[in-house]
């Protein structure tokens, strides 16, 4: 299956000009999220609740993997949403001792 290497790269370039477009989709959802995050943040601090909530995190969870239909699987699924709610949890917890006037370390 050799083709014309112009017509590969010019392929190949419109699925990377696609890529591109989607990570700003993808940008412009994890900003969106955060904003949401940063909330209930807010709501936590105003009402001193915890910050983790492994039940929270449980249900959030779940949602995804119940809404997964591939290509991807539910393992990477799983490592990309705690990616995602491990950073929201360190930002909540950044304000909160931004909020107290404390510092925090980094959690690694």
């Amino acid at each position: 299956m050799n083709g014309n290497p112009s017509n590969g790269e010019s392929a190949l370039a419109r699925q990377r000009e696609e890529i591109d477009a989607i990570d700003l989709r993808l940008l412009e959802l994890l900003n969106a999220r955060t904003r949401v995050v940063e909330e209930i943040g807010r709501i936590k601090e105003q009402f001193t609740m915890p910050i983790y909530e492994p039940k929270r995190e449980d249900a959030v969870m779940n949602n995804v993997l119940s809404h997964n239909r591939g290509p991807l699987d539910d393992a990477a699924v799983r490592r990309i949403f705690e990616r995602i709610v491990d950073e929201m949890r360190s930002l909540q917890k950044v304000r909160f001792a931004a909020a107290e006037g404390t510092s925090t370390k980094s959690e690694d």
